[in-house]
């Protein structure tokens, strides 16, 4: 009996250093997961500027009732106010990290602006349909040797006449010195599309 009892203890003694040894390793990966889920939620606390869609709203532009061009448009480019929304939290411009309720400016984000000079689209297209056989678009639009040309040739017989008013129309044809029609910002705008070396093209799927 004796006996019996002197190996229970052995057994229990040789079992200690197992125990030991899975706790550690539980603890060690218990650890390990803390350590990873803190990184995780260290980097998901990111520069605003970093949001996601539908984590923030950007407010409209204020728009220059002159050029129909965001106010504060230069080299092509505006920027807008940006709220994160509520209970989202980022880190501002200066590295702070802010909670947001949603009434907060938490960055500016830069949109796209078109270079206008002062040529209105309403007024080339209606030049263009009404007094067009005089060359009077052309003049308009700075292209004062094709305006005298129509001018003398009553718009080319009518077919030139016909032909810009359609180019004028769709924007094909624009202002001589390079800028932008002047279009209601929530107007009808067109824009060119075209295909370069650089176009990434969507390969012919064998049937």
């Amino acid at each position: 009996m004796h006996q019996c009892h002197v190996t229970k203890i052995n057994m229990a003694s040789s079992r200690r250093p197992l125990v030991c040894l899975r706790s550690g390793i539980w603890s060690l990966l218990l650890y390990s997961v803390y350590t990873h889920l803190k990184l995780v939620l260290a980097e998901e606390v990111d520069s605003c500027e970093n949001l996601r869609l539908g984590q923030y709203l950007c407010n409209d532009p204020k728009i220059n009732k002159d050029t129909q061009e965001p106010e504060n448009c230069t080299d092509m480019t505006a920027w807008v106010e940006c709220l994160p929304a509520p209970n989202i939290s980022c880190r501002l411009s200066n590295g702070t990290e802010f909670r947001f309720s949603g009434e907060e400016v938490g960055f500016n984000k830069t949109i796209p602006c078109r270079n206008v000079s002062g040529y209105s689209y309403k007024v080339a297209v209606a030049l263009s349909l009404f007094l067009g056989w005089l060359g009077a678009d052309r003049f308009y639009l700075g292209y004062p040797a094709l305006g005298l040309l129509k001018f003398c040739t009553v718009g080319f017989c009518g077919i030139g006449t016909l032909i810009d008013f359609i180019l004028i129309a769709m924007q094909i044809v624009g202002p001589a010195d390079g800028s932008n029609y002047i279009v209601d910002y929530y107007g009808a705008r067109l824009t060119q599309l075209s295909i370069t070396n650089q176009t990434y093209r969507k390969p012919h799927l064998s049937l």
